[in-house]
């Protein structure tokens, strides 16, 4: 059933961002028939419910993907696994062991021991 009616709507993304650090984040979609009525639908709908500092509308017909032929080209075509950071993850509480072994050598020391 495609009436005249439904062809002027059309169908747009709603993004939003909950801090100046964070990125945005997909929400919704909604049907509406212009960008300012899809914005003033996405605050009414979405603003009361979480807090966030910004929302982006966009027309899903302007969003362009890669095609699954497309998405080949960004493997890696080499083997850099020296420029991932594996093996980091461990550091805050290597940190934390090394500075609990050293005020332990200090108060002992402190001692006279």
């Amino acid at each position: 059933m495609n009436s005249a009616h439904e062809e002027q709507f059309a169908v747009y993304e709603v993004f939003s961002q909950k801090n100046p650090a964070s990125g945005f984040a997909h929400q919704f979609s909604l049907l509406a028939p212009n960008h300012e009525a899809a914005l003033m639908m996405a605050r009414e709908n979405f603003m009361r419910r979480e807090p966030c500092i910004n929302i982006w509308v966009v027309n899903r017909e302007d969003i362009h993907g890669l095609t699954p032929e497309e998405r080949s080209s960004l493997e890696r075509l080499d083997n850099k696994s020296y420029r991932e950071t594996k093996g980091y993850g461990d550091v805050q509480a290597r940190w934390r062991r090394h500075k609990e072994a050293y005020e332990s050598k200090a108060a002992f020391t402190q001692k006279g021991g």
